[in-house]
């Protein structure tokens, strides 16, 4: 279905909604308040700002009580696992009715044996009143359905929050919060039964993916459980059916009053229900879907959570309704369809504004006027006239900017515009560059700057004549006129300290304690070094690099190297004084490859031999990259330094670091501090390193803890990159490291660059986020940058904006090129501004907007608690889908969650973002874990955060063997496993082959060469190469993944019911987590309790 299509002529959201009785439509933009006190959703405590605190009429409360569980539910089945509760038959988690779980908190260790009770904690309350009691709760629900219900089930606890635990709950685990109060006994939310409110019926929950709006707090207060009840017997209800995308025409809704019923879509008899009431079955992206049996795993609140505040007593004997996980948005739904209907033309950027495919959607770009998506993506392509329109949304508007982005061979490079001495044209007044949007005047002697409205004289030798239309006769001459991206070569004035630059240099420095001694570390890197050394990057069809090389060796104390091209063999001099850190020879340290070859060779040879007995354990850091830093700066060029190191930096010199883990901290206030540096040394020398241009890439092989926290402060401040091998084992892992160090070596960078993103009067850049260090509150520096960085950035409103001229974005960026050639890379992007929040909604990008999130909540857990972050995103999200569902979905039963179709699947990607190892950690992963993942998804882009919260695992036998294609993939959840099958799980870091125990034997034999499943060795990283089809056929596949992704992907083999599945299951992202994190089915009803209490 077309993004793009123009809103229908009669649009049932464009006008103004009909206001539901009891409802104000006043701006609830409030901002979060800093008080609040601790409740098990702390962030909603104090009064709402434009909240009506009145209560559903005829609904009293109980007051609230915090009892213990009824016995009939705080108990699982003795002897029962934590996880993947179902077994029978060929589907794992498939049906099974009789099998009672319990739900839990969150701040559960991964393996906690003990079935414990949860403890409960007492519940604050919102301060109006008394909470209604659980009979009354259920009665009021009564009325609610769940659309393509058969026949009721017998009741059962399912899907709750992570392992059965007696620890209390940590954020993001609902258990004892009462949240789920309004899904009293099992009862699941409606799925997209649209029921028409009669004037003063408020709404009531909903269910699945559609359309709908309104705007919330940024945190607001005390939140009503909004609870109505059920609509009268032959009510009618009106609205288009559920995920019916929000542009597509349909007749406006028929409201229609009591007594009266609708019959279902014109033309076609309605599905019937399981209590004969009539109402659309929930819809995939537009179509309808089959209906399935009652899922089994969706059930009763947690046990032990006060349901509003009621005495735990003897279950209803209602039947429960339970989610079916067909009938929510299905992520790999969405990402085939938009392959299928925007993968096979090309995208072509002449339009403003249009929203680009999908991430996971391989498409050409054809540049005309807006920069590719390649370089920039954003949150979203239409955006609000008004910082009002924009605290109402709390949609971000931010973009993901890529500036130096790799191509596909298909699509052409950036020219290069050479204007000679002049250098380019750019404003006057606010400095921006010259652009397709500029408006040239008064027959071309003047040009209007379409970012400041300020008049520019046109320079005599850039004259040229208007044609008919009032653009240049050479438009599509120039590419700085008539694309979106390219690149102008730098005057001298763009130049430090008004001179040329020289080539950068690349300086290795190999840590020769004796951990990467003993490991076969030094020897594996010596070696792979000798022939890596001519694969440097250089510039087009240059014969060779212009890189020069330099290398260091260090323990506690550094060892350089003069390789002069002159000498006979190398000679070493060593500097033990790293408390005063200089550079003992400037001829002979940096040396072009060719020249010194044989000197190069002779010593890579040499080291290992060198330092083979060594007995020294301790390391230094800081005066590491000093020394590399010192050596660019005697040589006056740009470079990157690459660091080889192994253990904490316990050795007395500067920079000296202590072993803080302390896996107490999680979950406590403190529990910041394991994200922040130890000492400030580390920010001082990353700034010098800064001003020097000199990139730092660190490779850390730890067997312990290193403090990555610490460690990546220079590289993440300057623009590099971190990689780590845990417990190097040179058989298990050299593929891996060889693998990226190959591709780290010879990847294109740009040296000592500044960004800066200008902005068309309106909006301005206000926050950025990536790998860099910013002096002041303009301009990104970046020591080095190379294609796999990103910078994000978010704009807010500082004017109002126009819709007819719309917003523009200027990019530029000023760096140095392999060759030494000052050049500045300039992208364009031109967006829509719109008056009408469907339009906002209608034109946003769920994967940039989860990229933003997780990179805002990521810098947050240096600052904050992590379940205030947890909280705050759950807010902001909530608050998102709750504005839509006010201000642009048609009015409908409140027991149903309309969510916007280009934002469906919000809910469950926010999900796998407050589950991930960083905000909601298990037991076995560590604190160097959480610190590396954190500063890796700092400058992501938007398909490695989107294939990283959201793995992609592809079954492998069920597609023919003589198919080349990669296999459709299927959701990430256990039951989607079949035990005769295979799957790859892959997310851009890892990647598994899970095996089923049922699998075919010949299966087995053609990829193991073994003759039966309990053969297999588990663990196993490597697939034999076998002269079998199948066998070729999966390998290809896991070359051509990793293929894609910017870091080599080790194979982990895992086989079913072995000890690795524990770590297999922790990437199926839909199912509950054993770290506390929740299910899919359970955080969007979670989600849709949320909205309706913003909506009340």
């Amino acid at each position: 279905m077309n993004v793009n299509q123009s809103a229908p002529p009669v649009p049932p959201f464009g006008q103004p909604q009909p206001v539901y009785a009891g409802y104000h439509q006043s701006n609830y933009g409030g901002q979060p308040g800093s008080t609040a006190p601790p409740t098990p959703y702390g962030a909603y405590n104090g009064p709402v700002p434009g909240y009506q605190q009145t209560l559903a009429p005829g609904v009293s409360r109980a007051p609230p009580s915090s009892g213990a569980p009824p016995a009939s539910r705080a108990q699982a089945p003795c002897g029962q696992a934590t996880y993947g509760q179902f077994g029978q038959g060929d589907v794992q988690n498939g049906p099974s009715s009789t099998v009672q779980m319990q739900r839990i908190p969150g701040s559960q260790p991964f393996g906690s044996a003990a079935l414990a009770p949860v403890v409960s904690q007492p519940t604050v309350f919102p301060p109006f009143g008394p909470l209604p009691s659980s009979a009354q709760v259920t009665a009021q629900l009564a009325g609610m359905q769940i659309s393509g219900a058969v026949a009721p089930a017998p009741p059962t606890s399912g899907l709750g929050y992570g392992p059965p635990t007696s620890l209390p709950s940590a954020s993001g685990s609902f258990p004892n919060s009462g949240l789920y109060g309004s899904y009293s006994q099992g009862q699941a939310p409606p799925l997209s039964q649209t029921q028409g409110h009669p004037g003063a019926q408020p709404p009531q929950r909903s269910a699945l993916p559609q359309a709908s709006s309104y705007t919330p707090p940024a945190s607001g207060g005390p939140r009503m459980p909004s609870m109505t009840g059920p609509l009268l017997p032959g009510q009618g209800f009106g609205g288009p059916p559920v995920s019916q995308p929000n542009h597509v025409s349909s007749p406006p809704p028929q409201v229609l009053p009591p007594g009266t019923q609708m019959t279902g879509p014109p033309g076609a008899p309605p599905p019937m229900h399981s209590s004969q009431q009539p109402g659309y079955q929930l819809q995939q992206n537009g179509s309808f879907g089959p209906a399935r049996s009652p899922q089994p795993n969706y059930g009763s609140p947690y046990p032990g959570a006060p349901t509003f505040g009621s005495q735990p007593g003897p279950p209803q004997p209602l039947p429960p309704k339970r989610l079916d996980p067909d009938a929510i948005p299905s992520p790999i739904q969405v990402i085939e369809d938009d392959r299928n209907s925007r993968g096979s033309e090309p995208f072509v950027t002449g339009v403003r504004g249009q929203v680009p495919p999908l991430v996971t959607t391989s498409f050409l770009v054809k540049d005309q006027g807006n920069a590719s998506p390649r370089y920039i993506r954003c949150t979203s392509y239409n955006i609000p006239c008004t910082s009002d329109m924009a605290k109402q949304a709390q949609v971000p508007l931010a973009a993901v900017i890529k500036p130096l982005a790799r191509l596909p061979p298909e699509e052409a490079s950036l020219y290069v515009v050479d204007h000679g001495e002049s250098g380019p044209l750019r404003c006057n007044r606010c400095k921006a560059y010259m652009c397709p949007f500029m408006q040239f005047i008064e027959g071309g002697r003047r040009f209007q700057c379409c970012f400041c409205s300020c008049i520019n004289d046109v320079p005599p030798q850039y004259f040229q004549h208007l044609d008919h239309t009032g653009k240049r006769v050479d438009a599509y001459d120039r590419p700085e006129l008539s694309l979106g991206s390219y690149e102008f070569l730098a005057t001298v004035d763009y130049c430090k300290n008004n001179k040329f630059p020289s080539p950068p240099a690349f300086i290795f420095m190999i840590d020769v304690s004796y951990n990467a001694i003993r490991s076969g570390l030094v020897r594996l890197l010596c070696e792979e070094l000798k022939s890596l050394l001519d694969f440097l990057p250089r510039e087009g069809r240059a014969e060779e690099s212009a890189i020069r090389v330099g290398f260091v060796t260090y323990n506690k104390v550094l060892h350089f190297y003069n390789v002069k091209s002159s000498l006979a063999q190398p000679q070493m001099m060593v500097v033990s004084d790293v408390a005063d850190m200089f550079v003992p020879l400037l001829d002979g340290f940096l040396v072009n490859v060719n020249e010194s070859r044989a000197v190069i060779t002779s010593l890579l040879d040499q080291i290992p031999e060198m330092f083979a007995d060594t007995r020294e354990t301790e390391t230094v850091f800081a005066p590491v990259i000093q020394a590399g830093m010192e050596a660019l700066k005697a040589a006056e060029c740009a470079g990157k330094l690459f660091l080889f190191h192994t253990s904490l930096p316990i050795a007395e010199a500067p920079g000296k670091l202590k072993n803080r883990d302390d896996r107490k901290l999680i979950n406590t206030d403190k529990e910041k501090t394991l994200f922040q540096p130890q000492t400030g040394a580390y920010q001082t020398l990353a700034k010098e390193c800064v001003a020097q241009g000199c990139c730092v890439d660190l490779f850390l092989f730890p067997n312990q803890y290193v403090d990555v926290a610490t460690l990546s402060v220079v590289p993440q401040l300057t623009g590099g990159s971190v990689y780590k091998y845990a417990c190097f084992q040179v058989e298990n892992d050299q593929e891996r490291f060889l693998s990226d160090l190959r591709r780290d070596v010879q990847k294109v960078v740009g040296f000592d660059a500044v960004m800066r993103v200008r902005t068309s009067t309106g909006i301005r850049a206000v926050d950025f986020f990536g790998a860099f260090y910013m002096s002041n509150t303009t301009d990104v520096e970046l020591a080095g940058l190379d294609g796999d960085k990103t910078v994000t950035v978010e704009f807010k409103h500082d004017d109002r904006l126009n819709e007819e001229s719309g917003a523009l974005l200027q990019c530029a960026l000023l760096y140095t090129s392999c060759a030494g050639q000052r050049r500045l890379r300039i992208h364009n992007l031109a967006l829509n501004c719109c008056t009408q929040l469907a339009d906002l909604y209608r034109n946003c990008e769920t994967d940039t907007l989860i990229n933003y999130m997780a990179k805002f909540a990521y810098r947050g857990v240096l600052n904050s608690p992590v379940k205030t972050v947890r909280d705050t995103l759950i807010t902001q999200c909530a608050q998102i889908l709750a504005c839509y569902r006010k201000n642009c979905a048609s009015p409908s039963s409140a027991g149903q969650l309309i969510l916007p179709e280009c934002m469906k699947l919000l809910p469950v990607y926010l999900n796998c973002v407050l589950k991930s190892d960083v905000l909601q950690p298990g037991a076995e992963v560590t604190t160097d874990d959480r610190a590396y993942v954190r500063q890796l998804v700092t400058s992501m882009d938007v398909a490695e955060t989107n294939v990283f919260f959201y793995p992609r695992l592809l079954p492998l036998t069920k597609s023919p063997i003589e198919s080349t294609t990669e296999p459709p993939a299927v959701r990430a959840s256990e039951e989607r496993l079949s035990n005769g099958d295979i799957y790859l799980l892959e997310n851009g870091l890892n990647l598994f082959l899970w095996v089923g125990a049922s699998v075919q034997q010949g299966v087995v034999q053609s990829l193991f060469s073994v003759s039966s499943f309990s053969q297999i060795t588990s663990g196993l990283s490597v697939l034999p190469v076998l002269d079998n089809p199948l066998s070729k056929k999966v390998r290809g596949l896991i070359d051509n993944l990793r293929a894609q992704r910017s870091r080599y992907m080790k194979l982990i083999v895992v086989k079913q019911e072995d000890k690795l599945e524990m770590l297999f299951k922790h990437f199926l992202v839909e199912d509950k987590s054993l770290s506390g994190g929740a299910s899919y089915v359970d955080f969007l009803c979670h989600m849709h309790k949320e909205i309706r209490q913003l909506l009340s």
